[in-house]
């Protein structure tokens, strides 16, 4: 669907990736006590981290409640002196700290960070309470976690249509609770510090709730959205296995599988973002591929990507497939049609910058080329992200992007309109293939007011540009202001051709590395009607503007 961003991007680093401490996790499945000594309230192994395993205890549920615990009103786990460096010392030092930002490196997607992954990284309670088990030593010993979180949402809005908070996004109904995301990721991560033999990684990941709707591949689940417009699904948004060589340059990862698409500064997995609610910029942009990329690190400032892929939130099964076209017309005459005519081969190429220094970043990308047939989510995505630390407690992220699609069915034409809108047939995306959430048409140029002089098709082309400004005070707070302008002149993306602004305030807090609370208030401007409408209920909008009050709380395991 249009709405379901065509959904992004580059950047799902690891989720709670919190420091160096955590590299010691995969150890506690060793040296474990087998009682727990009773001088172990009186240990601190923040000030003493040899005493870490007598303060968790022994039982699952007694060291996961310790281990919550223990790290509340901290912004990071307690530090092993013995854990190996956490990068090597030929890339460039780490951007961010997480608390309180989201990411540790200026994201970029495809790869774990080059030079600065390490198995077993993740702060997870989870791992922690299985480590004296024999699945958490086996685990341990083969580098394997698991984690997850539960991201839970609600908002106040100015809007009251079902879906009308939309084309804003992740607080999609308007005055509601929301399930937005139980997440479960099973993963491997190869080593990318060392420096003397190849290594290899995995991940599988599985989202439950209402997000499900803007990570849906066309092909993978997505009958829970396009039949059905279910209010929570279930998706699998990365799925892939990774090698990694430190041999060729200064470090080489290829990746195969289905991953999140390799720009922007979001991301879909609740704690790679700044904020609960997305920009538009991001919610209507590219989110996963299927193929494969490589990320190779040329020196110690430089990377460069390459990938073949599928599309765009396309499978690979939908290359090869047709379906009856039940209503043959001058924009599809034959008797069939691909099911997904942006389910064929697409490339990625991409160059990042990074200062010695690690304050200032640039990544510029083109994702998701072909020859930008109008498909489920065919985006031509070419793109510019830019950070830059000022200090410890300023830092900017900006984005600015083009993309498009061709051959978009003109809904200024009255042929258009006549044999195929008004028939709901005639398109791989009409209703009776495709009966909710479907890509949108456009409103190409040209004479609008005598539609038989308009084109049937045309070039859909949308602009975006966001930023945040953040503010970190301490280790456990943020503060970000995101202004944002998104330009959909032919209304293929937002179903309302005009442009967008959003000027957005929010805060981060921090309890633990565990738990962040996020309260936020966003204001959107349209220059037409373009909120407060539900085109799968046939509601047109009537708001040119809203005013959404919304927060949510992330709770990882």
């Amino acid at each position: 669907m249009s709405i379901t961003k065509s959904l992004r991007r580059h950047a799902a680093l690891t989720c709670a990736g919190v420091g160096l401490a955590a590299a010691s996790v995969s150890t506690f499945a060793q040296d474990v006590p087998a009682t727990t000594p009773a001088s172990s309230a009186a240990c601190d192994p923040y000030k003493d981290y040899s005493c870490l395993d007598s303060r968790l205890g022994t039982g699952f549920w007694e060291r996961l409640s310790n281990y919550y615990s223990l790290e509340y009103g901290q912004a990071a786990a307690p530090a092993d002196p013995k854990a190996p460096p956490s990068r090597r010392d030929d890339v460039a030092p780490g951007a961010q700290t997480i608390p309180p930002m989201p990411f540790t490196e200026w994201p970029y997607g495809g790869t774990p960070p080059l030079g600065a992954s390490l198995p077993n990284a993740t702060d997870s309670p989870l791992m922690v309470a299985l480590a004296n088990t024999s699945l958490g030593k086996w685990m341990g010993d083969n580098n394997i976690q698991t984690y997850g979180w539960i991201d839970v949402g609600a908002n106040a809005s100015t809007n009251n249509v079902r879906g009308g908070n939309a084309p804003a996004a992740y607080d999609y109904n308007p005055n509601a609770f929301d399930l937005n995301q139980i997440v479960q990721y099973i993963e491997r991560v190869p080593d990318m510090v060392q420096k003397d033999h190849n290594d290899w990684g995995f991940r599988f990941s599985a989202i439950y709730g209402s997000d499900y709707r803007y990570t849906t591949s066309y092909g993978l689940g997505s009958y829970q959205l396009l039949d059905r417009n279910n209010a929570n699904g279930w998706d699998m948004p990365m799925l892939y296995v990774d090698w990694y060589t430190p041999f060729v340059g200064k470090g080489l990862n290829i990746r195969v599988g289905r991953y999140i698409s390799v720009p922007d500064i979001e991301a879909q997995l609740a704690p790679n973002n700044y904020m609960y609610s997305h920009s538009m910029t991001y919610t209507f942009d590219n989110y996963t591929n299927e193929g494969i990329v490589a990320s190779y690190q040329l020196d110690k400032n430089i990377i460069l990507q390459a990938g073949v892929t599928i599309g765009t939130e396309a499978t690979f099964q939908h290359a090869y497939q047709s379906i009856p076209n039940t209503n043959p017309n001058l924009l599809y005459p034959g008797t069939t049609f691909k099911r997904d005519p942006g389910a064929r081969p697409a490339g990625t190429l991409c160059g990042r910058y990074n200062s010695d220094d690690g304050k200032t970043d640039i990544n510029a990308c083109a994702n998701g080329i072909n020859n930008g047939e109008w498909g489920y989510n065919n985006l031509q995505w070419y793109g510019v992200t830019f950070y830059h630390q000022f200090d410890e407690h300023w830092h900017i992220s900006a984005e600015l992007y083009q993309e498009h699609q061709k051959n978009v069915p003109n809904l200024n034409n009255a042929y258009v309109l006549n044999n195929i809108v008004a028939t709901g047939a005639g398109t791989p995306f009409s209703p009776n293939v495709m009966a909710y959430n479907a890509p949108g048409m456009a409103y190409c140029s040209g004479n609008t007011t005598d539609t038989t002089g308009a084109p049937m098709t045309c070039k859909a082309t949308a602009t975006g540009f966001v930023a945040y400004l953040n503010y970190s005070p301490n280790p456990l707070d943020n503060f970000s202001i995101r202004p944002e302008i998104y330009r959909d002149l032919q209304g293929q993306r937002t179903g309302t051709p005009t442009t967008y602004r959003n000027f957005a305030l929010g805060w981060q807090h921090w309890l633990s590395p565990q738990i962040e609370l996020r309260p936020e208030i966003a204001y959107y401007h349209a220059g037409a009607a373009a909120f407060n409408g539900n085109s799968n209920e046939g509601i047109a909008a009537n708001k040119t503007s809203e005013t959404i009050l919304s927060g949510d709380i992330i709770y990882h395991w």
